[in-house]
Formats: structure tokens, sequence, C-alpha cells
């Protein structure tokens, strides 16, 4: 059975905000970040701000983040206006791209075009040569969200900050999609939008995907 679908324990339902961090100068850019360690820029800072001012409706009781600042902060941002505790886990950090990361998407389709086409069709392959692939990402995701969902109390909410492909990822795991179909199927998050999903009797169901203040 999968980890994170474990039967509800009563009719208080469950609740996972996954939380895309705000922009920064390398998004703004186009630029690979991978995990490359960039901060918030002053409109991503905002952004967190008012998708931290929205979350508040949800009464989320902790916020765990991606150890990356640019998800940490948005985290923080979060926690700090539901008063909730907030940690971080380096399970939750984007996908690591390798020589990509720190090129644009247009050096990137010039230095390694068919590498790039596979990443347009989904495929499963490490980014940039010597990076991550979406299943390296979906391993650590998986582990980390069989903690946080064996901790979850009933009824309880939690937002987890991250990243764009770690994101989607997160999501497929919790719905038990193919990371090839939600690849294919979801749409990339926008910064600070966010999907909700929530527990029912036959495991989660995604309630909104690319949800924004």
């Amino acid at each position: 059975m999968n980890p994170v679908s474990a039967a509800q324990s009563s009719h208080r339902l469950r609740r996972v905000i996954v939380l895309r961090h705000g922009q920064t100068d390398h998004n703004a850019k186009g630029i690979w970040q991978g995990q490359l360690d960039a901060a918030l820029s002053a409109k991503g800072h905002a952004q967190a701000l008012a998708a931290a001012a929205a979350l508040v409706r949800f009464a989320p009781a902790r916020v765990v983040a991606s150890d990356l600042v640019r998800a940490a902060a948005t985290g923080a941002d979060v926690a700090r206006a539901c008063g909730i505790p907030l940690s971080l886990d380096a399970r939750w950090r984007e996908i690591h791209a390798g020589q990509w990361q720190g090129l644009t998407n247009e050096e990137v389709r010039a230095r390694f075009p068919e590498e790039r086409a596979r990443h347009d069709r989904g495929e499963d392959f490490p980014r940039g040569v010597d990076g991550e692939s979406i299943s390296d990402v979906a391993k650590r995701v998986r582990e980390a969200l069989h903690d946080l969902v064996g901790s979850m109390a009933p009824g309880e909410t939690v937002v987890v900050a991250t990243h764009g492909v770690a994101g989607r990822a997160i999501v497929a795991e919790l719905l038990e999609l193919p990371q090839d179909v939600a690849w294919q199927r979801l749409a990339g998050m926008s910064n600070c939008h966010w999907a909700e999903v929530v527990e029912g009797g036959n495991g989660w169901r995604l309630a909104a995907w690319n949800a924004s203040a």
C-alpha cells in the first residue's frame, strides 16, 4: 500500500497545501535554478505575504519547507501570518538540474537540445546530465510525505512550501498518479500559487490546482 494513502482515522479531513515559493530574479530572467540558492526578489516577497494572508483561512497547524532560501522565506511568511511553527527539510528541495543550473531556457535549448526535448516530453532522465531525474525527486518527496502524513492529526492542515517541479511531484505522490501522467496533465505551478489536496474516504483528492491570492 502507498505509505501516503493512510486510511481516514475520523470524519475530520486532513489537508495538505503545496505552495510554490515567490518569484526570484532568476525566475524573472528565465534562468534554471534547480538547487541554486536564490533569494526572493522584492516582488517575490510581496507575493509570499499575499499568499500568507490568503492561507490563513485554512487555519494550518504548521508549515514545512524546503531549506533553500526562496522556499524557506516563503514558508516563514506563512508561518508568521498564521502564528504557527516552521520546520525545514532538504527533502522538499527543487530538482537538481545539474549543468542546466544557472543557464537560461534559451541556453539550455542551444547546449542540450536532445535533453531539453526529452524534458518537454516528460521523460524520466537526469536533468543537466549529472542532475536528478523526476524519479529521484519523487523518491525523496515520497519519504518526506511518509513522515509528514504519518504525523498529521485528524483534521490537520499543513502547508508545504516548496518548488515547481518538486511541488508537482508531491501532489502526484499524494494522488497516487504516475509522475509522467502528472507531468503531462498538470500545468506548471506559478510563483506563490498552490495546490490543495484533501484526504477522503478513498484516498487523497485534488481540491484546487494553481490557486492564488
